[in-house]
């Protein structure tokens, strides 16, 4: 599914809370601002009204590109976490090791790389 055609979806389904999660006041999982603005629904990234896992990797591409994609929206990064590891390096990690849609963004990166400046959005 494109962006575009995301942008243009004009019900915002969100999903049940679980344990540990941000919610809203009627207890449904919080979303990103622009997940939110886009009217992304759970069922566009999980698949299932009332999803338990998380979403499949390849959600995160149907609307954001392919990994070189990805890696080119970052580019002017002094360090590209979206660019291929080389070896011994280990990765490629997931989309939602770092973007956690229901939960704060964390920079995977920073584990091992604790003196990397970035921004988690």
């Amino acid at each position: 599914m494109h962006f575009t055609r995301l942008l243009g979806m004009i019900s915002l389904g969100l999903c049940l809370a679980g344990p540990g999660r941000a919610t809203d006041s009627g207890g449904a999982r919080s979303l990103p601002a622009k997940h939110a603005k886009a009217a992304v629904t759970c069922i566009d990234c999980h698949h299932s009204e009332k999803p338990t896992d998380a979403a499949p990797e390849a959600t995160c591409m149907d609307c954001h590109g392919d990994a070189p994609a990805v890696a080119a929206l970052t580019r002017q990064l002094p360090v590209n976490p979206h660019a291929p590891p080389r070896a011994p390096h280990p990765g490629p990690y997931a989309c939602t090791d770092c973007h956690r849609q229901h939960q704060p963004p964390v920079v995977k990166c920073l584990e091992c790389h604790p003196k990397f400046k970035f921004d988690a959005k």
